[in-house]
């Protein structure tokens, strides 16, 4: 250990069966016990969370039989976050003949997280993808086609293949369509009760497992608890822990948090992607941050002014005063690196003084090239709604002018440490989706994440939880247990405490200024000195909070300001637990990067001999501003079907 306070635990399995990660998941669905048809119906499975994992895990629970409970904070299910991911969705079903391969997606998974994700998980994924496009196309999801009617694909960072589906740049919301439609079948069927503004608060553990969730009715405010057989969490990533980032502004980690406090463990919280093409504050107090298409790296290229502020208009730049850094420094990747390595290097350039824009806080993502071989109209039917939400965000032509980008919270790796089941250290609370952490590592290749989401909930949870449950028929869940009326006695004891604090400034303040400190000390490079530095801030910005917040209003109806508060509060316990992880974890990996230790050449370089294990965490202490301490959990990963090498995208 290299944090004071904190102690080594247990080492970690990661359950998935021995020998060659490619047949794993073969062999294990073949070894799953089953459920009989007839006594589906016996179970209830509670899914928290209606995007992508989630509305697939619930209408294929659903189907086959099991009763299902679905819940989300939303007004409608398809109003998740997954409606938010534009550019597509990879799929290893080399059709394009340009030497793709399963085994070349589970390198390039496996190479672009860096070695620090599951290899067999990485297999699960590409394996599975094949099912996820014909699936989605079979459900209704209009991908674009070529011209003879084959579906079309494009490419996407890290990779030198074309393995991308996409439709236009809408993907993510045609795929949530598509899964919200297939849920909205089961509800109708009677399989699946769907309960809308609802926020769950707390689990219903016991030494047996979990049981069950406690939610509040975010309209009445009325709390109560809806018991299972089994959960799953679907809750997606935690990044607005930032403050600014590209996630909705309502996305949060109460629920995965929650669950920590119940004992599930967290691993790799400080593995945080930061997206290189999102669009630039212009003004301090702007709520988020807007989310461009890695898909346009495709045919836009990056570039900066060579001179520190020059400050002319683009147009009036010459080639020759452009420095196309990214072509210059990675000639096989170009601008299509991976995000982390994008990410570093457009903040180096503006932190070198050669951002552009008003505050210069940007880079040039220049489209002129590709719109002089390919023409106006071909550019539109690529990325026209994307270059509309461009001009409408920031009132420029980027048919005319360049976009301005730069680098922001986007994607979290981490999550709650589950076993190949995806079941957490907490018998019966299974995880999909971005809540989980397996699949990416310490950086996510793009596209991966609507795969990742899409195979979690449809082919892997509707395995994985019925074999849990084939164990338990004849098990009915608690009603008015003792273990019931305590955890919902502990989730209105702490919307009390919230409203009890009685001080004078808003929760928002203290996101705002959570956000400003782990930009600082946890962004995009680390150091010792700065996680150091924040861990102290973080503290005292906690104890500041459980002492000054004033919460308007009552729990006793709909109230934004209390929803916040406890996310709030949440987030500041996250936020030290990442950067205890982040200042322990000592080497450089995928988007953990840490300046003490870089190669010559400024890319990550990691210590395989003390760091090529999963750090997955537990915590214990006071939730009301006090001292916490930490206990790090270690899964070993190994690497039998991609050589351990180090990356090197030029």
């Amino acid at each position: 250990m290299t944090v004071p306070g904190t102690r080594a635990g247990d080492v970690l399995s990661s359950g998935a069966p021995d020998g060659d990660p490619a047949t794993a998941w073969a062999r294990r669905r073949d070894a799953y016990p089953l459920v009989s048809p007839g006594n589906r119906r016996r179970f209830h499975v509670v899914v928290v969370g209606t995007g992508l994992a989630g509305a697939g895990a619930a209408a294929a629970l659903g189907e086959l039989g099991y009763r299902v409970t679905a819940l989300t904070y939303h007004d409608a299910p398809r109003r998740a976050h997954s409606v938010a991911a534009q550019g597509g969705i990879n799929a290893a079903r080399a059709r394009r003949v340009d030497g793709d391969s399963l085994h070349r997606f589970v390198a390039d998974t496996v190479k672009g997280g860096d070695f620090r994700g599951r290899e067999a998980e990485a297999f699960r994924l590409g394996e599975e993808s094949v099912r996820v496009i014909d699936h989605f196309s079979g459900i209704g999801t209009p991908f674009a086609r070529e011209y003879g009617g084959v579906l079309s694909t494009r490419s996407f960072g890290g990779v030198q293949v074309s393995r991308t589906y996409y439709s236009r740049g809408q993907t993510g919301q045609q795929l949530q369509i598509a899964g919200t439609q297939a849920l909205q079948r089961q509800i109708r069927a009677g399989t699946v009760r769907l309960h809308t503004r609802h926020e769950m608060l707390d689990l219903i553990v016991d030494d047996a497992g979990c049981h069950g969730v406690v939610v509040r009715d975010l309209v009445t405010g009325h709390l109560r608890a809806e018991t299972a057989h089994a959960v799953v969490l679907a809750t997606g990533g935690y990044g607005n822990v930032f403050h600014d980032s590209t996630l909705a502004v309502n996305s949060n980690a109460s629920a995965v948090w929650r669950a920590h406090q119940r004992g599930a463990l967290f691993a790799s919280p400080s593995f945080v992607q930061f997206h290189p093409t999102a669009l630039p504050k212009d003004t301090t107090w702007q709520a988020k941050t807007i989310l461009m298409s890695e898909s346009l790296r495709n045919d836009g290229r990056i570039w900066v002014p060579r001179h520190a502020s020059d400050d002319r208009p683009p147009g009036d730049i010459p080639d020759s005063d452009r420095d196309f850094f990214l072509e210059r420094r990675y000639p096989a990747y170009g601008n299509l690196v991976p995000r982390d390595v994008a990410s570093r290097a457009i903040t180096a350039e503006i932190r070198d003084g050669r951002g552009v824009g008003p505050r210069h806080n940007s880079v040039y993502l220049d489209f002129r090239d590709s719109l002089a071989r390919d023409g106006r109209q071909r550019i539109a039917e690529r990325y026209g709604n994307l270059f509309d939400m461009y001009s409408h965000a920031t009132g420029e032509d980027p048919y005319s002018v360049p976009m301005r980008i730069a680098p922001t919270c986007h994607f979290t790796m981490g999550g709650l440490w589950s076993d190949y089941d995806l079941q957490t250290s907490i018998p019966g609370l299974f995880v999909g989706g971005e809540c989980g952490w397996a699949y990416h590592g310490a950086n996510r290749l793009g596209a991966n994440s609507l795969l990742s989401a899409s195979v979690d909930g449809w082919f892997t949870l509707p395995y994985s939880v019925p074999a849990h449950l084939a164990a338990r028929l004849g098990d009915d869940p608690p009603d008015d247990d003792e273990v019931v009326t305590t955890a919902v006695g502990r989730a209105r004891a702490r919307v009390e405490a919230l409203l009890a604090v009685g001080g004078s400034t808003g929760p928002a303040h203290f996101h705002r200024a959570l956000g400003e400190i782990l930009y600082a000390g946890c962004g995009v490079t680390r150091t010792a000195e700065g996680l150091t530095a924040a861990i102290g801030r973080i503290r005292d910005l906690r104890a500041r909070f459980w002492s000054d917040l004033r919460v308007t209003g009552t729990g006793e109806h709909l109230n934004q300001v209390l929803e916040l508060a406890g996310r709030t509060a949440d987030y500041l316990e996250l936020a030290e637990l990442m950067c205890v992880d982040a200042l322990d974890r000592d080497e450089s990996c995928g988007a953990h990067f840490r300046d003490e230790h870089q190669s010559p050449g400024g890319e990550a370089l990691r210590r395989d001999d003390l760091w090529r294990f999963a750090s997955a965490w537990g915590s214990t202490g006071d939730d009301r501003g006090g001292t916490r301490t930490f206990t790090r959990h270690a899964e070993p990963l190994d690497f039998s079907a991609v050589e351990l090498t180090t990356r090197d995208y030029r």
